[in-house]
């Protein structure tokens, strides 16, 4: 899908302050062409102000950004190749959804010709086609939000920047139009920039995830490499619901001891030496539970304080150590609230974080 030789977008050293609050802050990132990365983070980090920075919608204190191996850092929005979806749908409701479709192109001087067959394309991609006549106040969400993606589609560009696209949307229509975004990047295969604070979106939709805090990147990898080794303490607890259950202790020799807790590191991958104090963590799903519990390298007997019943799966709500310890079973669980239950722990499944600078061991 994506060629590693190729780079789409590239932000080079880019600071961006509001008087004296640093917003972005040394940021560097690299895109590739045909790319889905998402920007995740939670609310204030900065996400969608780096999305509207390579739009051109905000002016940058420092660095550069390059499109297509252009410099566009001082140049107009309409002159950097991108199409930008917002998360307010922002449709004219005088005009048709072609009218809509068609308005930029318009403004630009399209010719007619050009014009119908770009739209055409488009409602023909986004299946909106029995939409064109209609006024927006004649849409559901869902169709309205097809029309603001479709305005961005008829410009022909190679970026595609969303800015929390489906954040209006109820949670069925977005998890159909998470599914319809997912193909659309498969036809088009043009370079895509995702914003949301949707950890799921980002997880099913994207070829690499960058998480942010605080104008930073913590982690710019695949959803399975975020998934498997979080690269600091924050990105292990942002990821996953329930969170990856975490427990303070220290490591001393190839083991790491909490309390009556003692757990053998022979099996776990560490990336730099480590002693002293560090958090174990090891995500609810990967806690084995029952007849399976005994093959873990560490073996616990805990108390299922709350039983949460999903459908497909269980979450139970222990204690260990004074802290809450989450499991996640399958849906056909006969566990009950009060029930003592054997628990064990894969050390190849677990993370260790150093209690000074948070970063992986």
């Amino acid at each position: 899908m994506t060629d590693a030789n190729r780079k789409s977008v590239e932000i080079k050293n880019l600071d961006l302050n509001f008087g004296a609050v640093k917003v972005l802050r040394n940021l560097n990132l690299d895109v590739y062409e045909g790319e889905f990365l998402v920007l995740l983070g939670s609310s204030g980090c900065g996400k969608s102000t780096l999305l509207n920075c390579i739009a051109g919608l905000l002016e940058i204190t420092e660095g550069q950004i390059w499109i297509k191996g252009t410099n566009v850092t001082w140049a107009e929005p309409s002159a950097r190749g991108i199409g930008m979806v917002f998360q307010s749908y922002a449709l004219y409701p005088q005009m048709t959804v072609e009218g809509n479709m068609s308005f930029g192109l318009k403004n630009a001087r399209v010719p007619k010709p050009q014009i119908k067959e770009r739209v055409a394309r488009a409602a023909e991609v986004l299946q909106i086609e029995p939409l064109l006549k209609r006024k927006p106040s004649a849409l559901s969400g869902g169709q309205r939000q097809r029309v603001a993606i479709g305005r961005a589609l008829v410009r022909d560009v190679d970026v595609f920047l969303f800015d929390e696209p489906l954040s209006n949307l109820d949670a069925k229509l977005r998890a159909d139009l998470r599914v319809e975004l997912k193909q659309l990047h498969h036809r088009l295969k043009n370079t895509m920039i995702y914003v949301t604070h949707d950890q799921v979106e980002a997880m099913t939709l994207a070829s690499r995830i960058a998480i942010m805090k605080d104008g930073m990147i913590q982690q710019l990898a695949s959803p399975e490499e975020i998934y498997s080794r979080p690269a600091n303490l924050y990105v292990a607890d942002f990821i996953g619901s329930p969170a990856m259950n975490l427990v303070k202790g220290t490591v001393s020799g190839n083991r790491f001891t909490s309390g009556a807790l003692s757990i053998p590191l022979d099996g776990y991958d560490f990336t730099r030496p480590a002693k002293g104090e560090a958090w174990f963590g090891i995500r609810p799903e990967h806690i084995l539970v029952g007849d399976d519990a005994r093959t873990g390298d560490a073996v616990l007997d805990l108390e299922a304080e709350v039983v949460e019943p999903l459908g497909s799966d269980t979450l139970i709500l222990t204690s260990l150590n004074g802290g809450r310890f989450w499991l996640r079973t399958d849906g056909q669980t006969r566990i009950r609230s009060g029930d003592h239950i054997t628990v064990g722990l894969r050390t190849a499944d677990a993370s260790l974080f150093d209690t000074g600078d948070e970063a992986r061991l």
